[in-house]
């Protein structure tokens, strides 16, 4: 689990028996929060699951709600970990659109839609005792989505007659949607199924993303992969240094 949000004037544990508990402790939270959501969680119940004292829970978290907003900081680092690491840099703009709708989709539901639901209601709220980290996190969350669409604008693949913040609207719009969907319905997904619905609904943002000359961003889409395939070709035959 990610420990890179930490609540802001609360110190970092220093030894590792202490950090091994705080781990213990937001998995516990986790899977409490998970299962019965803010409301019905409890401290008692998390301290229990983690095998300690409900006051060893409170040594480390000011209460129910820093520690949810732990949870759900330490999730979205996950996340973002995985856009910034498994981006395909060299792929086209459609190529790295896809990635980021995918993961998206897959990270949010492949645990079912226990998290999921607690980000998208407890993760809104100004109420949190980490409410400038986790605005912070969702300013990295989307950062990734932003630079491929401005590059898709610069490439004349994504329409630029629209500005970029209207643009990511359009593309998490959806896939809330899409999330809410499952989440209150309680479905679980295979991972078949958030594939299929994660591709799906590639195709039909790609389509409302494309200028409005389609014709011609298909033309130079198709010169920017020659030329990504041709670059690649060439340094395959570089010889090592």
């Amino acid at each position: 689990m990610s420990t890179h949000s930490t609540a802001p004037g609360r110190r970092t544990p220093a030894g590792v028996k202490s950090q091994q508990r705080v781990r213990d402790i937001l998995q516990a939270g986790r899977d409490v929060f998970a299962e019965k959501g803010y409301d019905a969680a409890t401290t008692a119940e998390i301290a229990q699951r983690a095998g300690i004292s409900e006051a060893t829970v409170f040594s480390y978290f000011s209460g129910k709600r820093e520690l949810c907003a732990r949870v759900i900081a330490d999730w979205y680092d996950e996340i973002i970990d995985a856009f910034e690491s498994g981006l395909p840099r060299e792929g086209s703009v459609r190529q790295q659109f896809a990635f980021i709708v995918r993961t998206h989709l897959r990270l949010m539901l492949v645990n079912g839609t226990g998290l999921c639901s607690l980000v998208l209601s407890e993760g809104r709220t100004k109420q949190h005792d980490l409410s400038d980290t986790l605005t912070e996190l969702q300013r990295r969350y989307t950062a990734p989505l932003m630079e491929v669409l401005a590059r898709g604008q610069s490439l004349g693949h994504v329409r630029a007659d629209v500005p970029l913040r209207l643009l990511r609207s359009l593309v998490f719009g959806p896939m809330e949607h899409v999330l809410w969907d499952a989440t209150l319905a309680k479905r679980k997904l295979s991972q078949t199924q958030i594939d299929t619905t994660a591709d799906e609904l590639v195709d039909v943002l790609w389509a409302a993303l494309q200028p409005p000359d389609a014709k011609l961003a298909a033309l130079m889409q198709f010169r920017q992969d020659v030329e990504d395939a041709s670059r690649r070709f060439e340094e395959s035959g570089k010889p090592s240094t």
